[in-house]
């Protein structure tokens, strides 16, 4: 008696650049996108793991001392100049004080 494996639809929301370039990309590797996704899903069932390293990204020294300047103005808002719209802002620039 032959295998004959049963298929289930998959339906997964991606953006469409990423499933153009995808597409792109696996049509010149001979692959569809099931074909891909199939052997993605292989690899994660085979090795029980995801083939490939996630890690969080690292924020830049800029970004860190952004945050941290953001944390010093919420603990102390009465330290710091706040305004109620741009046009306050540019006055403020403006103005020789």
């Amino acid at each position: 008696m032959e295998n004959i494996s049963k298929t289930t639809n998959l339906n997964v929301r991606v953006d469409s650049t990423l499933k153009q370039e995808s597409d792109m990309l696996f049509k010149d590797l001979g692959l569809n996108m099931s074909t891909a996704i199939n052997m993605f899903l292989t690899k994660c069932v085979n090795t029980s793991s995801i083939p490939f390293e996630i890690s969080e990204p690292k924020p830049s020294k800029t970004l860190k001392r952004a945050l941290q300047e953001a944390e010093k103005i919420a603990k102390h808002p009465d330290k710091y100049k706040g305004y109620n719209n741009i046009d306050e802002l540019f006055e403020a620039l403006d103005s020789d004080d």
